[in-house]
């Protein structure tokens, strides 16, 4: 029986977002791009009906699958539950502060988590060496775009402040099962040590959101109930930022800047 007629016996779920892949040479060069070692630790996310699952598990020592559809995890565990951890969990409620790190990160994302996905991952940057997923192609861009462009928004500033994104390369709608209407991209996010880094998380969020929140206004406005929640007043930072600006027109180094400039103050201001 032929891969993708055997795919077609079982009827994916769409409010879970499946579309299986089901090319195995595509397969092959998603996992490669990992640079595996068997003494890694490799965590899947949604690894469904195993396309990338069977050139991990027979070579990486420690891997774990994160699959939230109980049948599709059943399946998995009966293949291989004597190569690796099955674990049926939806990956949001996962504890990724279990393990050994750092861990390599793997999956082809649900489109319509993938935002959540990510903020998970970047909330634990601290023990992820890279990741390589598999992600709407319009979504991917989004990630690498630079100021002053329209996909420059949250994601952009978020990914590229907690990781190093790069696009590896394209994946056609007909290597799937059921095909998807849109292309997707393969991206792998690293993780190096940054100098450049916010001294407050929350902090550096609630600034990236409140920003992009009303993306049309300047700064000013967008960041008018913010800086009254945090008792801060414009006129302190006025002469390191112009508030004048739109949120797509400020650069990553200038929302770490600024984020950095604000928690000193709340922090100064606290004592």
């Amino acid at each position: 029986m032929r891969t993708k007629e055997k795919y077609k016996l079982y009827r994916p779920k769409k409010f879970l977002g499946q579309n299986f892949l089901v090319d195995d040479n595509i397969s092959k060069k998603i996992v490669s791009q990992l640079d595996m070692k068997e003494t890694d630790t490799v965590i899947e996310i949604g690894p469904g009906r195993g396309a990338l699952t069977k050139h991990i598990a027979v070579f990486c020592k420690n891997y774990i699958a994160v699959e939230i559809d109980k049948s599709m995890s059943e399946e998995l565990e009966a293949i291989y539950g004597d190569k690796g951890k099955i674990i049926n969990e939806d990956f949001l409620k996962f504890d990724l502060l279990g393990f050994k790190k750092p861990v390599k990160i793997i999956g082809n994302l649900p489109y319509n988590i993938a935002s959540e996905i990510l903020f998970k991952l970047f909330d634990h940057m601290d023990m992820i060496e890279c990741a390589v997923l598999m992600l709407q192609k319009e979504f991917a861009r989004r990630l690498i775009a630079v100021p002053h462009t329209k996909d420059y928004g949250i994601m952009s500033v978020q990914t590229q402040v907690f990781s190093s994104p790069k696009i590896l390369f394209n994946v056609p709608p007909t290597v799937f099962f059921p095909k998807p209407k849109v292309e997707s991209s393969v991206v792998k996010l690293t993780y190096p040590e940054k100098e450049n880094i916010p001294l407050n998380k929350e902090i550096f969020k609630k600034l990236a959101r409140s920003s992009f929140g009303k993306r049309r206004k300047t700064l000013k406005n967008s960041l008018k109930d913010l800086f009254e929640e945090l008792d801060l007043e414009f006129d302190d930072f006025d002469m390191f930022f112009d508030f004048t600006k739109r949120a797509e027109n400020i650069t990553v180094a200038e929302y770490v800047n600024m984020s950095n400039l604000i928690f000193s103050k709340v922090f100064y201001n606290a004592e």
